[in-house]
């Protein structure tokens, strides 16, 4: 790369590339770089290409208003640098990636089945309500000999309750952030 022209074509042909190794591979299990190096902890390549390119256009717009100073300039170059050759090993290593073994969340569920599943963790959470109202009733109702088993209980309850609400929480993330981003795509 020559000039700093150069860098722009670059970067608009990893946009291609990146999102052609999104739409092939999806989401990596865990954010594919260090969040030094990008703060956007992203699992797919395509918003760290656009993470680059804003680090880029942030280098033109300090320049143009003049307020680029040379060690911001040094640091902001070395960073772009760095991300550019990060997102080239990535894709250079791709066929390597192949080989990987695949975390269970590549192999994603159909949105339907998520469905499903908020439906069967808000039947649970319905039981599970239900049994830590029995607990809080059974322990207000208990003698002083049998009130530390029927804390412990009622703990027990609720944190079987705490964890499926979690659960369901996360079920109705998964379904919101593919509804918003793969609105046509129903993963098999």
């Amino acid at each position: 790369m020559n000039t700093f022209s150069d860098i722009a074509a670059k970067l608009e042909q990893l946009s291609i590339q990146a999102k052609e190794r999104d739409k092939q591979k999806g989401e990596h299990h865990q954010a594919l770089f260090d969040e030094h190096l990008f703060r956007c902890r992203a699992r797919l390549l395509a918003p760290c290409v656009a993470e680059t390119l804003a680090t880029y256009d942030t280098i033109l717009k300090e320049k143009t208003a003049k307020r680029l100073t040379a060690l911001r300039a040094e640091y902001l170059t070395q960073l772009l640098l760095s991300q550019l050759a990060a997102i080239q090993r990535e894709l250079a290593t791709q066929k390597i990636r192949n080989t990987e073994i695949k975390h269970s969340s590549y192999y994603r569920k159909a949105i339907s089945e998520l469905y499903q599943d908020l439906s069967q963790h808000q039947e649970w959470e319905t039981r599970l309500s239900d049994l830590v109202r029995q607990k809080t009733a059974a322990l207000n109702q208990c003698g002083q000999h049998n009130q530390t088993q029927a804390q412990q209980d009622l703990m027990a309850a609720e944190q079987r309750l705490d964890r499926c609400k979690a659960a369901t929480l996360k079920i109705e993330r998964q379904i919101t952030y593919r509804e918003q981003h793969n609105p046509s795509n129903d993963y098999v």
